[in-house]
């Protein structure tokens, strides 16, 4: 057991003595940390590494193109040239916007040309502005004159006209004017003064417009206010025994300076006016 114990302490030895020549701590040092126990050491954190920046290859500069000296910069300029509307053309958009136009103005002035000669062209067959058959003669001479001798004008709406009977004898004004056929005249329904239309008074037996009070005898001869003339009246003819009145021919005479037919005969619808 002695040699035992004796070759333990040689081998223990020898194992301190390999640890001192490697560097190892020795034993004073191990106890010395053996009496430390309890307490943290902190270790120091590793610093984090550095980021690595890639560096950008170098791009090969190109050549400066021959003749060019250096600090000369090379400057590319857009020229823009006009063009003229002819040259250009038009476009489908425009086409269509002068097409509306176009046919639009076409419209308008074609509908007022047409309205136009339907006022001022006399019309070749029937209503205003023709020739108008207003009826047999002897039926027209019953009607309007009765058997007591008195006045009743006939009205004829196509020819815008009162139908009346001519008297024997005219004003020297309507010589030579075909105002009168078959004992009968025709007057047209309008006042000269502003167009009103005049009708007839059966109390005076003459035409009284209601509208500024002018008055006229039984064949529109002027007798006061403020019409210019007579009442227009239409050319007239017999054809057969046919009274036909001629709406295109208006004709138009002075104030009268004797009346042919008596005026007023009676109490006037309108109020009494000056006479001339």
């Amino acid at each position: 057991m002695i040699g035992a114990l004796g070759a333990f302490t040689i081998a223990y030895r020898r194992s301190q003595q390999a640890v001192r020549r490697s560097g190892g701590p020795s034993a004073e040092t191990v106890r010395a940390d053996r009496s430390r126990v309890g307490f943290r050491v902190s270790t120091p954190p590793a610093p984090e590494p550095e980021p690595v920046v890639e560096e950008p290859e170098p791009v090969a500069e190109e050549p400066e193109p021959a003749g060019v000296g250096a600090g000369v910069q090379l400057v590319e300029v857009q020229r823009v040239v006009e063009v003229s509307p002819e040259e250009a053309g038009v476009t489908r958009r425009q086409f269509f916007n002068r097409a509306i136009l176009a046919t639009f103005f076409a419209g308008f002035i074609g509908q007022m040309g047409m309205s136009a000669l339907a006022n001022f062209w006399p019309k070749l067959r029937g209503g205003f502005g023709a020739d108008v058959d207003a009826g047999a003669v002897t039926d027209l001479q019953a009607q309007t004159v009765s058997a007591d001798g008195s006045v009743t004008p006939v009205f004829v709406p196509e020819a815008r006209a009162y139908v009346v009977p001519a008297p024997a004898q005219l004003s020297d004004q309507f010589e030579g004017m075909p105002v009168a056929a078959g004992g009968l005249m025709a007057l047209f329904q309008r006042c000269v003064h502003l167009g009103c239309r005049v009708p007839w008074c059966a109390t005076s037996v003459g035409f009284e417009c209601p509208c500024h009070g002018s008055k006229y005898n039984s064949i529109g001869e002027y007798f006061g206010g403020p019409a210019p003339r007579n009442l227009d009246r239409f050319a007239v003819e017999v054809v057969g025994d046919r009274f036909i009145i001629k709406t295109g021919t208006i004709l138009e005479t002075p104030r009268a300076q004797q009346m042919s037919v008596n005026y007023p005969q009676g109490p006037s619808c309108i109020g009494a006016v000056e006479a001339h």
